[in-house]
């Protein structure tokens, strides 16, 4: 009798071994997929049970009951994150469950670029891909009544940069994003500013830093070029910036600015109205938000290009009529 429980017991020994061997075989094992990548949804709350179900159900040929007891023997189910997947073929048991205890979500990404404008922005973002255009169904009133900012306009208050997205996730919360990093840059310029500056609030401050990224061929220019505007902003001098009259053309704009379209009023024709115009004409980056509340210490009223990107400086119309002979026009 004992040796036939001897016997048993080294059976079971042995159906057990052939079972973890089994185990640790499909562990490592790919999983077959429905396509060369599928796409998984985790979402807040969702059970283990539930996640091994949506694994199946998103074109994983796999038994769910097997990989839900995988999920809890392994002790790592309580690990499982909400977030957007991508699984591709090669993925083991191990690796999946690895991948979703990580939180290795499948992120994509949009940039920003410093000088757009709100028109700009939209496309890049109805382009992105993988992001779900709820911005795109909404007017800029509405959208931005929807982002806490009711009665604001959008251009200019989202700040430029990379931003990385789940798989499916809406862009109104890549501009959220975007709306709290310019909030953050714009505050934190705004206390930097010169004891000097001319400018009132930190609208003013965005609005004028949109100026200098659209005017600003060299960077190592920027703070004379805000220098330029607040002078002309402190005598009462019109700031007679092309940018301005360019994006007030809008659409309209065919890359050539006319002598005509400097003397057709608008509220951003900066040759015909004083002082700031009434919104951003573009996103800037630090670099501007810094050079328009820290202008340069000069007494410069204007600038022209010299043709190799940075800017001659004039304090006054004489030298600044022999600049524009010299680099304009070659006298």
């Amino acid at each position: 009798m004992r040796r036939f429980f001897s016997t048993l017991f080294v059976l079971a020994l042995l159906v057990a071994l052939a079972g973890l061997s089994a185990a640790w075989y499909w562990l490592r094992q790919p999983l077959s997929l429905q396509a060369p990548s599928v796409d998984l949804s985790v979402e807040p709350g969702m059970l283990p049970r539930a996640v091994a179900q949506a694994v199946r159900d998103a074109g994983v040929d796999v038994d769910p009951r097997l990989l839900y007891a995988w999920f809890r023997l392994s002790g790592e189910a309580h690990r499982i994150k909400a977030g957007s997947y991508e699984l591709e073929r090669g993925i083991t048991p191990r690796r999946l469950l690895d991948k979703l205890a990580r939180g290795e979500e499948s992120l994509r990404a949009v940039t920003l670029v410093e000088g757009w404008n709100w028109r700009q922005v939209r496309g890049a973002l109805a382009k992105a891909d993988q992001l779900r255009p709820d911005a795109g169904k909404l007017s800029d009133a509405e959208l931005m009544t929807l982002l806490g900012r009711p009665g604001v306009a959008p251009e200019g208050r989202f700040f430029p940069d990379t931003y990385t997205y789940s798989k499916g996730s809406s862009d109104v919360k890549v501009l959220q994003r975007a709306l709290r990093a310019m909030d953050k840059r714009l505050a934190q310029a705004w206390e930097t500013r010169s004891p000097q500056s001319v400018l009132k609030t930190p609208e003013e401050a965005l609005t004028l830093a949109s100026i200098v990224e659209k005017e600003t061929g060299k960077s190592s220019d920027r703070t004379l070029v805000a220098a330029v505007f607040q002078n002309r902003l402190r005598i009462g001098m019109p700031l007679q910036t092309d940018p301005t009259v360019i994006y007030g053309l809008g659409e309209n704009f065919d890359g050539n600015l006319r002598r005509v379209h400097l003397q057709t009023d608008s509220p951003y024709n900066t040759y015909l109205r004083g002082g700031l115009p009434p919104t951003p004409i573009a996103m800037p980056g630090k670099a501007s938000l810094l050079a328009a509340v820290q202008p340069a210490p000069s007494k410069a009223i204007y600038f022209v290009a010299r043709g190799d990107g940075t800017s001659q400086f004039s304090e006054t119309l004489d030298q600044h009529n022999r600049a524009v002979n010299k680099f304009q026009r070659g006298q």
